[in-house]
């Protein structure tokens, strides 16, 4: 009679290494992220609605549809022709909403952005087209 045996002890501590190695992973990608500043630099966008609509050749409106963030839009809107040195729109203070300013452009199909400057210092383009 002929015996066998089978060896299955194999199995069972190549799993458990693998999952060792994936949890030592991901734990020290946590302790990185912490350690490093990772994980709480990131700020969000700010909402505010603004369009541009050119008028003639050489002038743009710009519009103010407010938004959530309307109100923190303290620091000013300035406005950029072809990446031009930006300019004031609206001066310091949150914008009326509803009130509309006018860009003065050289031609047609030049890019027009807004930049808004918020009260806790961050600069955001609030839109940017080809007009």
């Amino acid at each position: 009679m002929v015996s066998t045996k089978k060896n299955e002890e194999a199995v069972s501590p190549v799993i458990g290494v693998i999952l060792m190695v994936a949890v030592t992973v991901i734990l020290a990608a946590i302790v990185a992220a912490s350690a490093f500043g990772m994980a709480g630099t990131i700020q969000g966008t700010k909402t505010v609605a603004f369009t541009l609509q050119r008028i003639n050749t050489t002038a743009v409106s710009a519009s103010c549809y407010g938004g959530a963030d309307t109100t923190v839009l303290t620091g000013g809107v300035n406005s950029s022709v072809d990446g031009g040195t930006p300019t004031i729109a609206w001066g310091a203070g949150a914008p009326v909403v509803g009130s509309i300013k006018i860009i003065n452009t050289t031609s047609a199909n030049q890019r027009v952005a807004l930049i808004g400057t918020f009260a806790d210092g961050q600069i955001q383009v609030l839109v940017d087209r080809v007009l």
